[in-house]
């Protein structure tokens, strides 16, 4: 790499005094300043990384994506990653690589998937939009994560994976679920969107399973504007991950890069005339789902502090603990033993003989400028997309159905100041 020029050290200086003048956020105001669930925490330095990739003008995913690629791997603990355009894209990538025919044993249209129905739609979808049927276990009422009492009930014939979500970056029992899988030959798909440097018997969140999905929507715990990530360390996923990423092509040579495998005109790919351009063969029905350079750029800067967010969401999600222990019938998700979560926010409760409702409380806390979220779908079998899929119930809903009636959650940004968490506890 070549020194910067004058021109853009001078620029990324001019960058650094934008962010000071205009990107200060104003001193908070109890009562009058919002106080958000999530968002975007950042400084100059993600606006120069921004500002000084696009002087490159290299416009789609190039060096600066392969670099955060190798460098998430790193993070998670995998052999791969890929980049994509968002986390519901990583999901649905994830889910589509374990049915390629590069595998020994994909997954079929009319397989059976054990999933749960108190999450976000794009953890269901796939199994869906694959010809799949989802099945649906209860979650646990503690932990807000699918209850593993009830893996063998849900248990058939056709069951072919599980994919489940680390509800709001609590480590679902990963013990419990990788003997069960291992046990019925099943794929583990792990939803970690927002569960991002989550740990679960020191290790990290994402590696555990044949595929993992993560999101960097500025709510997450890092991001790139929108973004997501696929991350593996099986040869033959992630050699469908890539495909599946870029148009469904054969090839697999980098953005820019031809003839890597050295028959580029020299091979035979079904009926095509012989030496057909290896770079416009298809072999997978596949999307376009890759992000921008720039955006990796600016990952790459996050990916740098997020350490310092992760912290700062723990201690955020302890201040309000202990804050929620002094109203006797508010009920706080809990975590397993085994891990260590990196919070994606605060999930509450309302006990049954609260003398409030849900609607009340949230209520209360939006017009003191607090902003709260239900927990996504609540039950997405009650939703009005997902009344008349496919899908099977093992067991009852119980603590699915009392989520979606009582449960919320409020913030634990790593952006608040002192003053905004005292606020919120």
């Amino acid at each position: 790499m070549t020194q910067p020029s004058a021109e853009r050290q001078q620029i990324s200086e001019l960058v650094a005094r934008v962010w000071q003048h205009e990107h200060i956020r104003a001193p908070f105001k109890p009562g009058e300043s919002a106080v958000p669930y999530a968002g975007r925490c950042y400084d100059e330095r993600e606006l120069q990384a921004l500002v000084d990739s696009s002087l490159d003008f290299w416009l789609t995913l190039g060096a600066k994506g392969k670099e955060f690629e190798q460098k998430l791997a790193d993070v998670v603990g995998t052999r791969y990653c890929r980049l994509v355009n968002s986390g519901s894209s990583a999901v649905l990538l994830a889910f589509a690589a374990l049915t390629s025919h590069l595998l020994e044993s994909p997954i079929l249209p009319g397989s059976e998937v054990i999933t749960v129905a108190a999450g976000f739609p794009t953890t269901v979808n796939p199994i869906l939009q694959y010809g799949c049927v989802p099945v649906f276990v209860d979650v646990d009422g503690q932990t807000a994560n699918i209850d593993v009492s009830q893996l063998e009930g849900a248990l058939s014939e056709k069951t072919r994976a599980v994919m489940v979500a680390h509800t709001l970056g609590n480590p679902f029992d990963l013990d419990a679920v990788l003997a069960f899988c291992k046990k019925h030959d099943l794929y583990l798909v792990e939803d970690a969107c927002d569960a991002l440097d989550s740990k679960y018997a020191n290790k990290t969140v994402g590696s555990f399973g044949h595929v993992s999905a993560f999101s960097f929507f500025p709510a997450h715990h890092m991001t790139m504007g929108e973004g997501g990530a696929v991350c593996t360390s099986d040869p033959a996923i992630d050699r469908a991950l890539l495909s599946l990423r870029d148009w469904g092509r054969d090839c697999h040579c980098e953005t820019g890069q031809d003839n890597r495998c050295g028959a580029r005109f020299s091979q035979q790919h079904g009926t095509l005339p012989f030496g057909y351009d290896h770079k416009y063969v298809y072999s997978h029905i596949g999307y376009n789902l890759k992000p921008l350079d720039i955006q990796a750029a600016i990952g790459l800067v996050q990916l740098k502090k997020l350490p310092g967010f992760t912290a700062a969401r723990k201690k955020n999600h302890a201040i309000l603990r202990e804050a929620s222990e002094r109203v006797p019938w508010l009920r706080m998700q809990q975590k397993l033993v085994k891990s260590d979560p990196s919070w994606f926010a605060a999930l509450l409760t309302i006990a049954d003989d609260a003398p409030r409702s849900r609607v009340e409380v949230v209520r209360i806390l939006e017009e003191k400028k607090i902003q709260t979220r239900l927990l996504f779908g609540g039950n997405l079998t009650r939703q009005p997309a997902y009344l008349n899929v496919p899908h099977r119930v093992s067991g009852g809903l119980i603590e699915t159905d009392r989520i979606a009636e009582k449960a919320f959650f409020v913030g634990v940004w790593p952006g608040y100041t002192d003053e905004m968490i005292t606020y919120l506890a």
